[in-house]
């Protein structure tokens, strides 16, 4: 992937005058070779992030309190399976809390659209992933008529101000919309009813969902614009190439990583007098 000055999120920050509908979700920015030389490049990518995670973990060991958030959202069969696989199996598990939202229960329902997010929030020193997020109460519920305009029209405020808490309070996040082209997702349904092995991953509301793809191109269009925030951009993977996404993927969390630069801590004991104890045994 590119370095010198041109970072990975630098090629898919949301900025000013983005428009979706201009995103080849075929390309692979900036990375110039092929499905071999990507997947070679992501396996070199594991070890670095799956260092940076152990340093998050034993900071917050050492009494450290920061943390780092994945979002991770997109349309059926975007890839967000192989992202928490490939790129998020990388690390110690120990280190990870993934939360996958679902329609939500009797009880998050009687509680404000962010109060199921805050319980789900990585402690210190974890990575915490959330395969879809808070986002789903402006696409979702937005293009099923869920709540009425008025109401997830303001949820966009609501959504920055609690996202720039978190970052300020010591976690940052990295969101990512993985892009997926509607011929693509058509080619992943497909297999997935023309192989046995596959049928428990089809859902037959993934086509009601499909459908509605205009209207949640527009969904989205919006909710990445308005919340794509200085402390909390988005970033938008082109996902047609699987390879390509997860390798971006991959080089997200290790720029976020590297910009926390977590500290291993201190002894907080004699350490030669322990290994003189030790010796001695």
């Amino acid at each position: 992937m590119k370095d010198a000055g041109t970072r990975v999120r630098d090629l898919l920050r949301v900025g000013e005058g983005f428009r979706l509908e201009d995103v080849d979700a075929g390309a692979t920015p900036g990375f110039d070779g092929g499905k071999a030389a990507g997947k070679r490049a992501l396996a070199e990518g594991g070890k670095p992030l799956a260092d940076l995670q152990e340093r998050l973990f034993a900071e917050a060991r050492g009494g450290g309190g920061r943390s780092l958030l994945l979002l991770i959202q997109g349309m059926d069969t975007s890839g967000k399976g192989g992202i928490l696989r490939h790129v998020v199996g990388a690390v110690d598990p120990q280190g990870v809390d993934l939360t996958a939202f679902k329609k939500p229960t009797e009880e998050e329902l009687s509680h404000g659209f962010l109060w199921r997010v805050r319980n789900a929030l990585p402690r210190p020193g974890q990575i915490g992933v959330f395969d879809r997020s808070h986002y789903e109460d402006v696409l979702v519920a937005r293009v099923h008529g869920v709540v009425p305009e008025e109401v997830w029209r303001e949820r966009y405020e609501e959504i920055n101000r609690f996202e720039a808490e978190v970052v300020e309070a010591g976690t940052p996040i990295v969101k990512v919309m993985l892009h997926i082209s509607p011929d693509e997702q058509k080619q992943r349904l497909l297999q997935r009813l023309d192989r046995p092995d596959k049928y428990w991953k089809f859902d037959p509301g993934d086509l009601n969902e499909r459908e509605r793809w205009a209207e949640y191109q527009a969904a989205y269009q919006d909710a990445l614009t308005l919340c794509s925030t200085r402390l909390a951009p988005w970033y938008v993977v082109p996902a047609d190439r699987k390879w390509y996404a997860r390798l971006a993927v991959n080089h997200l969390l290790l720029e976020a990583l590297r910009d926390l630069d977590p500290k291993w801590p201190g002894a907080d004991f004699d350490v030669d007098a322990q290994r003189e104890r030790l010796l001695a045994t």
